[in-house]
């Protein structure tokens, strides 16, 4: 057997392993979630040694940046870059906050399970501080970029970013509301709190 050949079907047996170690664990972070999950339940859940699963992320925070990039590309966050461009064309303040609230509830039901998780859990593996912090620097480019152009003072954005955040979200998608509803609401409260807040101020 050619060393060449033996050499790429090791490399595909490591990656096959590392693929099977990455699914059993966030398997386990869907279910019980990050700081709760240990190696030994990782590895049974793989199928393989716990010496294998620290073979290949020797740190929990290696297994949680790697499980993190999965993750990233399935929620997909809104991110500072693409925020002008989802504003383009629309005018109006209201416009602005109706597409922002779409944008937002849309990504916060593709992430609600696991932004859940990360956030009871952030204080403790400071990886997923940092995913959270840039979720939510996505987040606060988005409402900056909706509410460019309305002279607002500070406060009032501070207001549009917490009634925008995922907890407050959260609350409101376990109303009994219908999705259409729910959004309206959500962007006449945001009307209403910039409105107060640039009152204040």
């Amino acid at each position: 057997m050619p060393r060449t050949y033996r050499l790429r079907k090791r490399a595909e047996e490591r990656d096959q392993t590392r693929q099977r170690i990455l699914k059993a664990t966030m398997q386990l972070h869907d279910e019980q979630g990050v700081a709760s999950t240990s190696f030994v339940q990782i590895a049974e859940r793989a199928g393989v040694g716990a010496a294998t699963v620290y073979r290949h992320f020797p740190r929990l925070g290696d297994l949680v940046m790697a499980c993190g990039a999965h993750v990233w590309q399935e929620m997909r966050p809104p991110v500072p870059d693409a925020a002008a461009a989802l504003f383009a064309g629309i005018q109006t303040t209201r416009g602005r906050l109706e597409r922002l609230v779409d944008e937002l509830d849309a990504f916060y039901e593709r992430g609600a399970l696991r932004l859940g998780l990360a956030a009871r859990d952030r204080e403790l593996v400071p990886e997923l501080d940092a995913f959270l912090n840039a979720v939510e620097a996505g987040v606060a480019a988005l409402v900056r970029e909706a509410l460019a152009g309305t002279p607002l003072p500070d406060s009032a954005i501070q207001t549009a970013l917490g009634l925008t955040s995922f907890p407050v979200w959260a609350a409101f998608s376990r109303l009994d509301l219908a999705a259409a509803e729910r959004r309206r609401m959500m962007v006449r409260l945001i009307e209403c709190g910039l409105a107060a807040a640039a009152a204040e101020s």
